[in-house]
Order: C-alpha cells, then sequence, then structure tokens
C-alpha cells in the first residue's frame, strides 16, 4: 500500500510515485538489524567469539637465604669533647689571639690579661724568699756552732734556742717557696689557653672587659668533633627479644657490629662507626637504653645537635625473601601475596619481620617450595586460571625476563 500524496505537494497537480530517500534506507536497516539481534538466542551470539585463555604471569622461585637482621634507630649528634673556657685570675683583657671557628690545639692562646698586677706580686714573693733563705743560711751556722761548743760556754738550752730559731727559718722558707709559686702561678694564668684540641667559638668578652677568677660566664667556648659521638635510644624489650633469638639459634650475632648512618639529607654516611659503651641502665619514662657511637667526622659533616638515622646490623637470620612489589594489603591491613597452585593463583597472607632492600623478610605464609607471581598481578583473582613465565627481578626492584625463557603450564604446591 502506498502512502497517499497531496496533490498540492507537486506544481503539476499530480501525484508523483513515492521514492524513500537514502538516509531513511539507512535508518530502516538499523532497525531491522537491532530487532534480528533482539529477537536471536544468546548462543547464538556466543558463537564466534574467542573464549578467555589463563592469564600469563611471571614467577619467581622462592629460596631461604641468610638475611642480616637490622635495626633502625634515630639518634642525636653529640660532641666528642665541649669545654667552656674561663679566667682563673682577674684582669683586663689586653688581646684576643685567635680567629673564630678556627681549629686550635691543647695549649694554643686565647687570651691576655694585663699583668701588671701579677709581675710585682711575683718578685715581692723572689724578695721574701731571698730574705727567707739568707735566715735559714744564718739559723744553721748558730746551730752548728752551738753544737761544737756545747758544755763549753754554750748551754744545752742555748742549743735548744738555736735550733728552734733553725726549724722556724727552713718553714718560712717553704712559705716564701709556696708564695713565689703561687705568684707565678698568677702570672701564667694571665695567658688563657685552650684545654682541649678543637674548634673555638666566637670570644664572649672583648678587649678592655673586666673578668674575675672562675667567673659564671665563659669566655668562649672550645668544641671537638672529630671524631664526633652519635647517641641512639634502642628498646629494652626488643633487646630481650634479640636475645630471646640468639639463645635460640634463629639469629646468629655478628661482630663486630654492622653500623651504616644516614645524614638529615637521606644520603648515607662514609665515615666508619664504632659502638662505645651501652647504658647500664633503662629509663624509667621511656623504658629504652642509650647507646653511643663513634664516627670519624674529618669534613665536619656532623655537626653537634643534627637528628640522624643508624642502622645496626645485629646479625643474620634464615628468612624468605619476598620483593614488595609482589605483594599488596588487604582491607584488614594484612599483607598478602599470589602463588602458583595447581594452575591457578593463590593469595597467601604473609607474616614478616621487617625489610631488607626491596624485599619483605617473610617467617610464615609462604615456603621454599613455592612459585611466587610477581607480574601480571593488575586484576589477578584468587583461583583465576594462569599460565607462569620465569622471570628475575633486578636491584631496582624491576621485573626482567629470564633469557631463553617461554611460558610454561603453571605449577606448584597443591594444597
Amino acid at each position: 500500500m502506498r502512502p497517499s500524496v497531496h496533490p498540492s505537494v507537486f506544481p503539476c497537480g499530480r501525484a508523483a510515485a513515492w521514492l524513500p530517500s537514502r538516509a531513511v534506507i539507512a535508518v530502516l536497516t538499523l532497525a531491522m538489524s537491532m530487532a534480528m539481534a533482539v529477537s536471536q538466542p544468546q548462543g547464538v551470539l556466543a558463537q564466534g567469539r574467542p573464549a578467555a585463555g589463563p592469564t600469563e604471569v611471571g614467577v619467581v622461585a622462592l629460596t631461604s637465604q641468610d638475611v642480616p637482621y637490622t635495626v633502625t634507630l634515630p639518634g642525636r649528634a653529640v660532641a666528642h669533647d665541649q669545654t667552656e673556657v674561663r679566667p682563673r685570675v682577674e684582669g683586663v683583657i689586653e688581646e684576643v689571639t685567635y680567629t673564630s671557628g678556627a681549629t686550635v690545639a691543647a695549649g694554643d692562646l686565647l687570651f691576655r690579661l694585663d699583668t701588671d698586677t701579677y709581675t710585682a706580686a711575683l718578685d715581692a714573693a723572689k724578695a721574701s724568699k731571698a730574705s727567707a733563705e739568707s735566715t735559714l743560711a744564718a739559723a744553721t751556722s748558730t746551730v752548728t756552732r752551738y753544737r761544737k761548743l756545747n758544755g763549753v760556754g754554750i748551754t744545752q738550752s742555748d742549743l735548744d734556742t738555736a735550733e728552734a730559731s733553725l726549724a722556724q727559718a727552713q718553714a718560712t722558707l717553704a712559705a716564701s717557696e709556696a708564695a713565689l709559686k703561687t705568684a707565678q702561678l698568677n702570672l701564667d694564668r694571665t695567658e688563657i689557653r685552650s684545654p682541649i684540641n678543637g674548634i673555638v667559638d666566637l670570644p664572649q668578652f672583648s678587649v678592655g672587659a673586666l673578668v674575675t677568677a672562675n667567673q659564671s660566664d665563659a669566655l668562649t667556648t672550645v668544641t671537638a668533633i672529630d671524631p664526633i659521638y652519635v647517641d641512639v635510644q634502642e628498646s629494652s624489650a626488643r633487646m630481650l627479644r634479640v636475645r630471646d633469638r640468639i639463645a635460640t639459634g634463629t639469629l646468629k650475632p655478628i661482630d663486630p657490629l654492622g653500623i651504616v648512618l644516614t645524614l638529615e639529607t637521606g644520603a648515607t654516611y662514609q665515615g666508619a662507626g664504632t659502638l662505645v659503651s651501652p647504658r647500664t641502665e633503662v629509663s624509667t619514662t621511656t623504658g629504652s637504653v642509650d647507646f653511643r657511637i663513634q664516627f670519624d667526622n674529618p669534613d665536619r659533616l656532623i655537626l653537634p645537635g643534627q637528628f640522624l638515622r643508624v642502622a645496626l646490623t645485629l646479625g643474620t637470620t634464615q628468612a624468605i625473601l619476598v620483593p614488595q612489589r609482589a605483594t599488596s594489603r588487604s582491607s584488614d591491613g594484612s599483607l598478602t601475596a599470589f602463588v602458583v597452585s595447581d594452575g591457578k593463583a593463590k593469595q597467601v597472607t604473609l607474616t614478616s619481620s621487617g625489610t631488607y632492600r626491596n624485599a619483605w623478610i617473610v617467617t610464615d605464609g609462604v615456603t621454599t617450595e613455592d612459585m611466587l607471581i610477581v607480574d601480571g598481578l593488575r586484576n589477578l583473582r584468587a583461583g583465576a586460571e594462569i599460565t607462569t613465565v620465569p622471570v628475575t627481578i633486578n636491584d631496582d626492584g624491576l621485573v626482567e625476563d629470564m633469557p631463553g625463557e617461554a611460558s610454561a603450564p603453571a605449577q606448584g604446591t597443591g594444597e
């Protein structure tokens, strides 16, 4: 049945034959195709579509090996020696003889005080000593003479008196010698010298300032930082656990300890570290024990007060290393990974005791007979069929194909 066409549509006043346009034909064809597709059974549509095959994954064989047991502790740098310099006699500063920040040796002159008063005191002490020496000489001569004349014009009483005068002269000479030594020391102490080797700080008093003996304010400070100390704190509870592991044989201690220092920039310090001594008591506030480690510091890279990190390698333990890239965290925080089991991916929960390089140190959850899936993990689900390709992981944690290896049917331990 043809559609009716109004005669006014055509200028000639008669209806022409109805001819559909190409666009209309295309729309009608698409609609018919969709209707046929809907009416066909689903099995017909599935025919010709390729079925999804097993997922190809990269695997590595797990092995047990000696793994360093390392703990990382925060620390603070402490000067090897630090001494405040104070005057031991009173006086006016005449000269500051050093340059701030310079390295000085023990005995180097730092400050000089006025010496007039102490020079005069030394001269007086020398005179007193000379007088005492002459008095002693006269008393000695008298005693010697009286002893020869005892009983012949000299009584025993006269001799006793002469001997008492001799003893007094000897005591006076000893006192004068002590006074002379004190006067000499006071004069020497007008030159204030460095007590240790180190770096001298800014002077806190200038020329012309009056200072007093043993005053509370230091003139300057000398600090020795080569070598330098780093103080760290370790939990006493972890120390007990380490001792238990050593006692049971699961941890083999090493001597000396491996010590690596990390600077504030994250760079590894190249200087060698030596354990000085642990404290013999546990802090009642933190429950930790203080340790002091000494490092060579010739370039002054470490300064007192810096916060640093010290990695201590206490020994080695037998463990399985699981690359971190092959693991993930579940919603409850558990560490999980996939292994091969009867041609399928099996998810396991791991127990770790730390990290080493780019791997977890795993103590439970996998065995040395397992094949760990390290590549092809995206969208991988437990129970998925897989084919395996042996791969390796380089030092940067990246997966690399093993040369000459091809895909193989998935194998692994059964449940």
